[in-house]
This record gives structure tokens, C-alpha cells and sequence, in this order.
């Protein structure tokens, strides 16, 4: 039986929170983590509360700040991580689609999320590629996004196959003045790829093609 905690108690320990994670809820309740996440379950079942993944929760229908940022929530989903290849290549409008799948790096096991906020994709890169992020305010929150010559490079990193100059046009990269190609080899070395170095060569060419107005057929 739970002693301390009832939904207006956790209410009152944890509105502020736009979401929070089980280990949060016993640490303030100071009850059994089986019982915490028995009641936790129950609450999810009655609709009181959003599941977003196991052990981890939302309010539903929150009309108050702070309201639920996706990206500060796929940050804290799967850590440590941070939002790269298309997602943050959308996000700076280095390629013309607009995506709503949140994709990140980790140096943990690939996973993916779906939940009522949206669909959450981690992708494993070794310990020495993670890095060439920074954090950035979005919405009264703070989310840890690669920057853009990293964003490619995890991206490439990522993909099967050859980067030839063909498959770098097709993807029709804009606003490329915003991509520092000094960064973006910079980076590239560290991942010690020919692979990753010739694609940044491919870049640099479809890039400077881009920045003169070149179209190619």
C-alpha cells in the first residue's frame, strides 16, 4: 500500500515538471519502486498520465507552462544523446523537407520510441564521434543539438554506401554558406574515415555549385 503518495500529492511534488521519470517519483514518495510503478501504471490506464516510455511520464493536456518540448524530450529519453543527421539538418534548413521524426546519437544501444508526442529515433556512433554539439534554447528549454557540419557527418556516418557527388545533389542541400567547410573537415578526421573525407569532397563541390547558382542535371 502506498503510504505518501496519492495523484494529488504527486501533483503537488511534480507539476512544475513537464515530464519526469519513475526513479523522480520514488525518490519523493520514498516508497517501493514496485509500487511506485504498479500505481504509475494504473494512472496511465485511467488517463491521468501519458507514458512516453517505460519509466517515464508526461501530464496529458497540460495548459500551463512548462509546457512538453520534443526536442528537450528527446534528449532526455534515451541518454546521453543528441538530436543530429536529419532532424537537425531540417531544423538548420540545410535540406528542403521538413521532418517529424526526431533523430539522434548515442553512445548507448540503438532504440526507438514512439509515444502520443511523436516518433524517437537513437543511432549508435563509438565514444570518440560524440562530440561537435551545443546546446541551444528552444522554447523556454535547453536541447543539445550537433551542429550543422557534425549533423552531416553523423549523417553520412549513418548511411550505407558511397557518398558520390550524384547522391550528395540528390539530396538538394540549401543555405550551405551556413556549413563551415573548415569545421566540417575538422571534424571528419576525427572520425579517422576515408569514407567520411571523401564525402566531405563531394560536399565541397556540390556546395560550391549550390553557392553559384549551378543547377545540375
Amino acid at each position: 500500500m502506498l503510504i505518501h503518495m496519492n495523484y494529488d500529492r504527486l501533483n503537488d511534488w511534480l507539476g512544475r515538471q513537464a515530464f519526469f521519470d519513475l526513479a523522480m517519483v520514488v525518490q519523493f514518495s520514498r516508497e517501493a519502486r514496485h509500487n511506485v510503478r504498479v500505481q504509475l501504471h494504473r494512472w496511465v490506464k485511467q488517463g491521468k498520465l501519458l507514458s512516453l516510455r517505460r519509466g517515464f511520464y508526461a501530464w496529458p493536456n497540460r495548459r500551463q507552462p512548462p509546457f512538453l518540448n520534443p526536442a528537450e524530450l528527446a534528449n532526455a529519453l534515451h541518454r546521453p544523446s543528441y538530436l543530429s543527421g536529419l532532424w537537425a539538418l531540417s531544423y538548420y534548413g540545410l535540406i528542403p523537407e521538413k521532418t517529424t521524426v526526431f533523430t539522434s546519437v548515442t553512445t548507448r544501444a540503438p532504440c526507438r520510441f514512439e509515444n502520443a508526442v511523436g516518433l524517437f529515433e537513437y543511432r549508435h556512433v563509438k565514444a570518440e564521434a560524440f562530440f561537435g554539439y551545443s546546446t541551444l534554447d528552444m522554447a523556454d528549454a535547453k536541447v543539445l543539438v550537433a551542429r550543422p557540419e557534425k549533423a552531416l557527418l553523423d549523417f553520412w556516418h549513418l548511411s550505407e554506401g558511397a557518398w558520390s557527388e550524384d547522391r550528395m545533389t540528390e539530396m538538394r542541400f540549401q543555405n550551405v554558406e551556413s556549413v563551415r567547410e573548415r569545421r566540417l573537415e575538422q571534424f571528419a578526421r576525427r572520425f579517422h574515415s576515408p569514407r567520411l573525407l571523401e564525402a566531405v569532397r563531394m560536399w565541397k563541390k556540390v556546395a560550391e555549385d549550390e553557392r553559384e547558382g549551378t543547377v545540375i542535371l
